[in-house]
């Protein structure tokens, strides 16, 4: 009987093994591996060595788990390492609806997208259908129980309620009801609730902007989306910040109907802040009184009252008409056919015309208004954009109501702020035409601006006045509380009348205050207009100078430190002029 010896058993070399020659060397190297694995225990059991078949299995085992958690921690690695950079979360996914995170200049988020879920019950494999709503009414108070009955008594699936929140999903997910499911949701968030609520505007649940800079820049906000990176509103949150608290504590006090505030920088014409009181939280949307919901800056219109004189002044200036010593009769009240214009604040006398704008004379702009012309005076309101909606990416920017008639009353009357109702955003983008050298830029919301060359309203030397005479206004004239120590504010006053059921109520008022800082220097540096309207204030002063330019002038105070504008120690005053 031949004895074979077990140990005496070798397979020829290559035997059994893979053919591996006309393949990669990767893929001999795992043929290979796995010819040593399928043999390793055949090997054991023929050499009667037992542990040794322990040991394999044991390095088997511990070789896939090695593989596999190295596997993990490289794709971790990679995540972490290499996967695209950009935004607070926002995913780089081909096709997708979610939108780039908003943010201000400074990368402060203003907008982005959390997961939500939608409900969706199919009624047909609801068992229980009353104790199913008892159950999903306590589990989701929120729910309207209308549409939750309609849904429940329906023949097909339909959505039940839609965003809910994590927590929220999973109150209902516990309830372990049959029939009932979820969707994943895109939900749009803000963040900062009512802090610039009306200039973010917002979004619907299927990825389009509908109102305000989610709407204006809805696709670059999409494609930015794609490509996993934020979108950048020019404004700075901080700025925003102070320009908010500072218009509702005088709305606290003055318990207004309504007020603006607009904030640009004049070079650029970025947009650094922009607010309406009231507001309303841009999480609830749709709960939102339509008072509440009006952004005042871009659809509110307003007789601004004397604010435009510094239009008018700079349009006598730059045409030639007038000069900063021209004198001006205003002694007497003036009379245009039956019509007779007399000065708020009266001085009986001839004036120059820095006089004319300090005292804020209505029968010295008027003067001025008829000698120049219709064609002369319509040509520059034209070009100071007060005639058309202002050019912003904002949809919602409306036209100026009025200015349709040049006769020599109804310019008398857009002179001094009468006549014309224009936006808080026209009043703003032709007040930084005016002191910036005389460029017209439109105003914008995207960082950086529109780099748009804008054209000439005015000449270098005319705005130069223009800015001196603002200045001398807070200095000497009604502006004085919007003075900022050591910043330089120029400024001018409005204050009208309210027109209501076709007549104007002296009792009711508009009171503005638009400005600048720093007002010196030359034509081109870095500066600042501040625009602020209180609307029919029901305590305390109506006058733009005790109402509106207090605003303006801590604002300002409270900002130039964020906009690095550096404080200068102020030549004393002149004393103020005495009729």
């Amino acid at each position: 009987m031949t004895v074979h010896d077990p140990r005496a058993y070798r397979p020829a070399p290559g035997a059994g093994r893979p053919l591996t020659s006309a393949v990669s060397p990767w893929l001999r190297w795992l043929g290979e591996a796995v010819w040593f694995v399928e043999h390793a225990f055949e090997r054991a059991r023929a050499d009667a060595r037992p542990e040794e078949d322990t040991r394999v299995r044991i390095f088997l085992i511990r070789a896939v788990f090695i593989a596999v958690f190295s596997g993990l921690a490289f794709g971790a690695a990679n995540a972490a390492l290499l996967a695209p950079r950009g935004g607070h979360g926002a995913a780089a996914v081909s096709g997708a609806l979610q939108r780039a995170d908003l943010t201000d200049r400074n990368g402060a988020l203003l907008a982005t997208n959390i997961t939500h879920y939608g409900l969706y019950i199919d009624p047909a494999e609801v068992w229980d259908k009353e104790a199913a709503y008892r159950q999903i009414r306590r589990a989701l108070p929120r729910i309207s129980a209308e549409r939750l009955r309609r849904v429940l008594n329906g023949d097909r699936r339909l959505i039940a309620q839609p965003g809910l929140t994590p927590a929220e999903r999973q109150a209902v997910h516990a309830l372990a009801l049959g029939g009932v499911s979820f969707e994943l949701e895109d939900r749009r968030v803000y963040p900062l609730n009512t802090s610039a609520a009306h200039l973010i505007g917002a979004s619907d649940t299927g990825g389009q902007g509908t109102s305000g800079a989610e709407l204006a820049f809805n696709d670059a906000i999409r494609a930015a989306g794609q490509r996993g990176e934020d979108f950048a509103l020019s404004i700075d949150l901080r700025v925003q910040g102070v320009l908010e608290n500072e218009l509702a504590a005088m709305a606290a006090e003055s318990q207004p109907k309504g007020a603006v505030g607009v904030i640009a920088d004049t070079r650029t014409g970025e947009v650094l802040a922009m607010a309406s009181w009231p507001t309303y939280d841009a999480n609830q949307r749709g709960r939102a009184s339509d008072d509440a919901a009006l952004n005042r800056v871009t659809s509110g219109h307003y007789e601004m009252g004397s604010v435009f004189k510094t239009f008018t002044v700079a349009a006598a200036i730059d045409s030639g008409l007038a000069d900063l010593d021209t004198m001006i009769d205003a002694s007497q009240a003036y009379m245009i056919g039956n019509r007779r214009i007399q000065d708020f604040h009266a001085t009986n006398k001839i004036l120059s015309l820095e006089e004319v704008y300090l005292h804020s004379s209505n029968i010295g702009t008027s003067r001025m208004a008829v000698e120049m012309g219709a064609d002369t005076m319509r040509s520059y309101f034209r070009k100071l954009g007060l005639l058309d909606a202002a050019p912003i990416e904002l949809l919602e920017s409306a036209s100026p109501s009025g200015g349709r008639r040049w006769d020599d009353s109804s310019r008398a009357s857009m002179s001094f702020g009468y006549g014309i109702m224009i936006t808080p955003l026209q009043m703003t983008a032709a007040t930084v035409a005016l002191v910036n050298g005389g460029i017209y830029r439109p105003l914008s919301l995207r960082r950086g601006g529109t780099g748009a060359e804008g054209h000439r309203v005015v000449s270098a030397e005319t705005s130069a006045d223009i800015r001196q005479l603002m200045r001398a206004n807070v200095l000497r004239g009604s502006g004085r509380a919007a003075n900022a120590p050591g910043l330089r504010v120029g400024g001018k006053t409005g204050s009208a009348n309210k027109l209501i059921n076709g007549r104007y109520d002296f009792s009711r008022g508009v009171g503005s205050f638009a400005s600048v800082f720093p007002a010196d220097g030359p034509a081109d540096a870095q500066r600042y207009v501040v625009f602020v309207l209180v609307d029919d204030p029901s305590n305390g002063s109506r006058q733009g100078g005790g109402v509106a330019a207090p605003v303006v002038g801590r604002t300002i105070d409270r900002i130039a430190g964020f906009l690095n504008v550096q404080r200068r120690e102020d030549p004393p005053a002149a004393p103020v002029v005495r009729p």
